[in-house]
């Protein structure tokens, strides 16, 4: 019996894995570079006063302003649909750029929600208007940055500061992903952090049975 289980379990999770990589449209393909050189944040301020760099992570970055109503929407949707399955992988992580002036909102929000979501996986940065439409503009997107700081599409951004997406989406090239459309994030972002991810682990796995071979 203990044979069967054993030769079962090697036997499926192989087939597991591939299903749970090329179960969306990007399968093992590179997910598209969109944009170059992305603006580093790192002179960005942090409540710990520790730096927050884009270089070297993976990173999901949004600008959800300084309407802290909008803030626990567009979080709680992506924390619920996209972000708690992969919080665990090395590199990874989920950065809200906010105006200087959501300091307080965003603390309490925190303290709100830490019961019911992964609210201290998330890592806060604020700027003032002039610094985050910087950070933005240098994304290349078609979305505009309001007045406060806020954008409804979330990026997906590679270690070597490229915005990654899809070039050839139904309306042509997708940017940034809508936080308030649950299908959105359910079918395409999903889809695509798993692509970006799985594209990182092969790499990796790459370069360290080249390493055993030297």
């Amino acid at each position: 019996m203990k044979k069967f289980f054993v030769l079962t379990v090697l036997f499926a999770l192989p087939i597991v894995a591939y299903l749970f990589f090329a179960s969306g449209k990007n399968n093992f393909a590179r997910l598209p570079i969109l944009t170059e050189d992305v603006s580093e944040i790192s002179g960005l301020t942090t409540y710990k006063d520790e730096p927050v760099f884009l270089e070297d992570h993976i990173s999901v970055v949004a600008f959800f302003g300084e309407k802290i109503e909008d803030l626990k929407g567009n979080t709680f949707n992506l924390d619920k649909k996209i972000l708690e399955k992969y919080y665990a992988f090395d590199d990874f992580q989920f950065v809200i750029i906010l105006p200087e002036n959501a300091k307080a909102s965003a603390a309490d929000f925190i303290k709100e929600f830490e019961g019911i979501t992964n609210a201290q996986e998330w890592k806060f940065v604020f700027g003032s208007p002039e610094q985050i439409q910087k950070v933005f503009n240098s994304f290349s997107s078609p979305y505009q940055l309001s007045e406060d700081s806020y954008s409804p599409y979330v990026f997906i951004v590679d270690k070597s500061r490229n915005l990654r997406g899809r070039d050839d989406d139904d309306e042509g090239s997708l940017y940034g992903y809508d936080s308030r459309d649950i299908a959105e994030l359910t079918n395409k972002m999903n889809d695509d952090v798993k692509v970006i991810l799985a594209e990182y682990r092969l790499a990796l796995k790459k370069n360290n049975a080249e390493r055993k071979n030297n």
